[in-house]
């Protein structure tokens, strides 16, 4: 199985297209953005029309778009325009994007009664893991279809979890994790404005934070760029952390679990999304400087 597809081109869709190109993957791309397809096939890639395109030329699809809806979309079509429809017999679809448990179980659901294999393995590891090859995958399918996809799966992560078989298992890990990560990140940004407002220096503040037992990279990575005041353009938009915090909370409200930090985390991206819509996940911290009138620089 050395042709694989990627649909969704973007930040994410590009590194896991530019990571197959270099392992060798005959690898067909497709994203309604003209100018990421051009960019796709400067690397090396086979551009196509359309989804349906994807799947006539591949044995492995990873699906690397927002939404469920979108995914829905490209995989079923109308008609036999689908990606699904396309593909042969004992080929595999590997939904690397985040979407809802509910939305991943659902597509489980209709892709039963087809010879098409479904590994339902969303990623962590943003922009810098997607473009070096470094992602985590928390992959859910059976191991027989695992094995099948080991060498693609590999040229796209370095850490893959066999989380289950079910579909929605892997959203299900996902959607916890996330929880964790905007909690992080969101007590980075508060942190910050208080050092700011207090007088303390960025590099001060990151040389004490990544040196003690709050040190980890969720957290590195957020301080780093607000001290460079760097808010755009970074590969890490808000609008995904904050569709991502929504799915974990409607799956914490699905099974009656209170959620106070993600919650809090959520209100937070939500104003940050708000007041500054193009920014990336680290423009949260200039709403809460905004307020006290300071700003963390290195």
């Amino acid at each position: 199985m050395n042709r694989a597809g990627v649909i969704g081109l973007g930040d994410m869709g590009s590194g896991l297209a530019k990571n197959l190109i270099q392992q060798k993957f005959e690898t067909t791309g497709f994203d309604l953005d003209q100018q990421r397809l051009e960019a796709f096939a400067a690397m090396g890639g086979c551009p196509a029309q359309d989804a349906a395109e994807v799947g006539r030329n591949a044995d492995i699809v990873f699906v690397m778009v927002m939404t469920g809806g979108q995914a829905k979309s490209v995989l079923f079509g109308d008609g036999n325009n689908g990606l699904v429809s396309q593909m042969t017999s004992g080929s595999t679809v590997i939904l690397t994007a985040t979407i809802k448990p509910s939305e991943a179980r659902e597509i489980g659901e209709l892709m039963q009664g087809t010879s098409v294999n479904l590994i339902d393995s969303p990623v962590s590891g943003g922009f810098t893991g997607a473009q070096g090859g470094t992602l985590t995958m928390m992959a859910a399918g059976r191991p027989d279809v695992m094995a099948a996809c080991e060498l693609a799966m590999q040229a796209v992560s370095s850490t893959i979890h066999h989380v289950g078989e079910e579909a929605g298992m892997g959203q299900t890990v996902k959607a916890c994790l996330q929880t964790l990560i905007g909690s992080i990140f969101s007590a980075t940004f508060e942190a910050s404005v208080l050092a700011a407002k207090a007088g303390v220096s960025g590099e001060v503040l990151h040389k004490v934070f990544s040196t003690s037992g709050a040190g980890c990279s969720v957290m590195s990575t957020a301080l780093e760029n607000i001290i460079d005041r760097k808010f755009e353009k970074t590969g890490s938009h808000i609008a995904t952390m904050h569709k991502d915090l929504t799915i974990s909370l409607a799956l914490a409200e699905e099974l009656g679990v209170p959620m106070h930090m993600a919650s809090t985390a959520m209100q937070l991206f939500h104003a940050g999304k708000t007041r500054y819509p193009d920014g990336d996940n680290w423009v949260v911290t200039r709403v809460i400087e905004e307020i006290v009138g300071a700003q963390l620089h290195r």
